[in-house]
């Protein structure tokens, strides 16, 4: 029965995205959104245009994973410069710092997509997402950005599955989100601590982690990760050069977070307050 539900949103997808005749999509190379751009070129065929931003909260390896598969799959693929430590007021990391990135990225690809006569801009977001505190949601409904996997009520999970049945290799992806997100609220954000986090999370994904995030607490650095991720860490011998490597890294102190992974848990502290 499940599996004839997410089937069911997979076809309706491909209606809804039949209908718009041709599309850009906001493309970071994750699950979700990879997902998205196979289906939508699936129904449109060359009307549809990628389009990833390049800066400083992208990983380089986020971005060389979005380049490879959209050359494979022989999609054309615009790279626009989107660098959001330029944006009035992020690097002062704001509450409200992802509609201030939403807005500048939108604009951009509204550039291109106008250059092209395409009417519709479309992003990745699905139906867990309505579950957190998601600013960048304003944007989107101001700038008219669709939602198709949203608009279906797909869920995390269910892409997931769909991901695999069609032999996408993001099927089983860890999930990521922009390098700002792992620096509290009010907490200037600098390249030199973006540069940090992702040395830092690129050395956990080297010895084994799958799922991972680097919290930045000034000179402490907290690590969440999933249950098989906390295995490898708290390995004696592994703990140690973790603590070297971060601290070579410029992190004093090294924790972990026995709460685990989550999504969005620099919100938590919002909801304290």
């Amino acid at each position: 029965m499940t599996e004839d539900l997410h089937l069911s949103k997979h076809e309706q997808l491909k209606d809804y995205l039949r209908e718009l005749g041709g599309l850009v999509v906001a493309f970071s190379g994750g699950v979700d959104s990879t997902y998205l751009l196979t289906v939508a070129q699936e129904v449109l065929g060359d009307k549809v245009i990628a389009v990833t931003a390049s800066s400083c909260t992208f990983p380089k390896r986020e971005m060389n994973e979005a380049i490879e598969f959209v050359k494979k799959k022989g999609i054309e693929h615009i790279i626009v410069e989107s660098e959001e430590l330029d944006i009035d007021g992020f690097s002062k990391n704001p509450t409200n710092r992802c509609y201030l990135c939403k807005s500048e990225l939108f604009t951009k690809i509204r550039e291109v997509a106008n250059s092209r006569n395409i009417p519709h801009i479309a992003e990745g977001s699905n139906a867990d997402d309505n579950n957190d505190y998601r600013p960048g949601h304003q944007a989107i409904a101001e700038q008219k950005i669709i939602s198709p996997l949203r608009h279906v009520r797909l869920t995390k999970d269910e892409i997931r599955k769909l991901s695999e049945s069609l032999g996408l290799p993001t099927w089983n992806k860890q999930s990521f989100a922009c390098l700002s997100s792992r620096i509290p609220y009010g907490e200037e954000i600098t390249r030199e601590r973006l540069d940090m986090i992702d040395r830092a999370e690129q050395f956990l994904l080297d010895i084994g982690l799958r799922q991972v995030r680097v919290r930045f607490h000034g000179n402490l650095a907290r690590i969440e990760t999933d249950d098989a991720g906390f295995e490898i860490v708290t390995e004696k011998s592994t703990r140690k050069k973790i603590y070297e490597t971060f601290k070579a890294i410029g992190f004093a102190y090294t924790s972990i977070d026995i709460m685990g992974y989550r999504t969005g848990s620099m919100n938590e502290a919002l909801r304290i307050i």
